[in-house]
């Protein structure tokens, strides 16, 4: 067991370096089958860590150089990765997509991976971990770094967010109440604004949590986005307020879903319905 566990742990370091890599060249360099490399990924791919495809293995774990979420996987962290994945499911191939730099807009990108996209984010931790996608073509928003959350705000940002137009854009948020969406940064909520101007549909993905809470600065108003993924724990009286202010709610189970891709993009829900079911997938992320 001690020779499986360090084999699997430099299997993960290696595959977290290099953010692909082959069945063979990890075969070789671990002097092992592949099949113990694929019944080993299959463990690294529960974990959340690895995505699996036709020869090889992504990273898809927290980035090995910038681990900004490393210390907030708190009690919320299983909501916002089932909100990742279903939220994942609203966006089709060759879509261009602006996504922020939250945790749970991370955990949506970690099943981007691999997708044909366009993708424009203002997020160091989301641009490391999708450059290493060769079909997703990447855009990282310049400006001044906040240190605390690694992602680009400022002028420089915001300039360059107004000469952009995408078809899609999710925003993570720190509160919601009836006036409306918000977040803690003053700076990060001009660009928020900047990137709904942006956009031809505006998503929010955020847990549960989140619903009643207040923060320092507004972004929008429940009107102004098209819909609201979060978890099935959100109360009947956030579900009314939702459908009252017209805005479609999808819903993310807290059951086990596949990490399998041709199962994470098997239904596309509409965002004017809830989607309460995800019965057909199965995993241990």
């Amino acid at each position: 067991m001690v020779k499986t566990n360090s084999r699997r742990d430099r299997l993960r370091s290696l595959v977290q370096a290099r953010g692909f890599a082959a069945l063979g060249e990890l075969a070789d360099t671990l002097g092992v089958s592949e099949s113990t490399i694929r019944r080993d990924l299959e463990q690294l791919e529960q974990l959340g860590d690895a995505r699996r495809t036709h020869g090889g293995v992504f990273w898809t774990g927290d980035p090995s150089t910038m681990r900004v979420f490393g210390n907030r996987r708190d009690t919320m962290w299983k909501a916002k990765s089932s909100i990742g994945r279903i939220a994942a499911e609203l966006v089709d191939d060759e879509d261009t997509i602006l996504l922020d730099g939250g945790s749970t807009t991370y955990e949506l990108a970690r099943h981007l991976v691999k997708r044909p996209l366009q993708v424009v984010t203002n997020s160091l931790p989301v641009a490391h971990l999708l450059s290493s996608s060769e079909s997703i073509d990447l855009i990282m928003i310049g400006g001044s770094i906040r240190g605390r959350t690694a992602v680009a705000i400022g002028p420089i940002a915001d300039t360059m967010l107004h000469s952009l137009n995408v078809a899609k854009v999710f925003l993570s948020v720190a509160g919601i109440t009836e006036r409306g969406f918000f977040n803690s940064d003053l700076m990060l909520v001009e660009s928020e604004k900047t990137m709904i101007a942006a956009a031809e549909q505006v998503f929010v993905v955020t847990d549960s949590s989140k619903f009643g809470k207040v923060s320092l600065s507004r972004i929008c108003g429940l009107g102004d986005v098209r819909a609201v993924v979060t978890d099935s724990e959100i109360e009947n009286s956030w579900k009314k307020r939702l459908e009252i202010a017209g805005i479609g709610l999808i819903l993310a189970s807290m059951a086990k879903v596949s990490s399998s891709d041709e199962a994470s993009r098997s239904s596309h829900p509409h965002p004017d319905q809830e989607n309460t079911s995800t019965e057909s997938y199965d995993t241990n992320d």
